[in-house]
């Protein structure tokens, strides 16, 4: 077997990876450009929102924002995007934790999605402040800029 035709079941894995992973049930609701990349030939630089709701918390949406680069490396999904998010949760109705929802100090993964084709990812974590009875949500970088990720925190109350 010639060597490119070895090579390509490992590219085509490698390219999967650079895809974005998402949360189940994750849905792009919409975007902005923020720079228009090689006179308009390529996908744009833009923001990206999306939604997605956490499986062990009923009623309980989370819209993220997130930079994506554009170009032709943006494109291919080779591109790292920049660690600049934002994170807003809100209640859709009566909010109810669900018993297999993990408590303590570590919480809960509940999105994640990758921002470059090696070693990047954004990140949410659920935590359960009991004593003031709400759901926390941390979205974070795995990226270290200056010894800390980058991150932001919503929060929504258990009524």
């Amino acid at each position: 077997m010639p060597a490119p035709a070895r090579l390509a079941p490992g590219l085509l894995c490698l390219l999967a990876l650079a895809m974005p992973a998402a949360a189940d049930e994750t849905r792009e609701i919409g975007h902005v450009n923020t720079a228009f990349t090689n006179l308009g030939l390529t996908r744009s630089h833009r923001v990206v929102v999306e939604r997605f709701d956490d499986p062990d918390v009923r009623n309980v949406s989370c819209w993220i924002s997130q930079a994506r680069a554009g170009g032709f490396s943006g494109m291919l999904g080779v591109a790292e995007d920049p660690a600049r998010f934002a994170i807003t949760c809100a209640a859709t109705g009566p909010v109810e934790v669900l018993p297999g929802a993990r408590r303590g100090d570590r919480g809960d993964q509940v999105f994640e999605t990758s921002t470059s084709l090696f070693f990047k990812e954004t990140r949410v974590h659920r935590f359960l402040d009991e004593e003031r009875q709400a759901v926390v949500y941390l979205a974070w970088s795995t990226r270290l800029v200056d010894g800390s990720p980058y991150n932001a925190v919503a929060v929504v109350p258990i009524r």
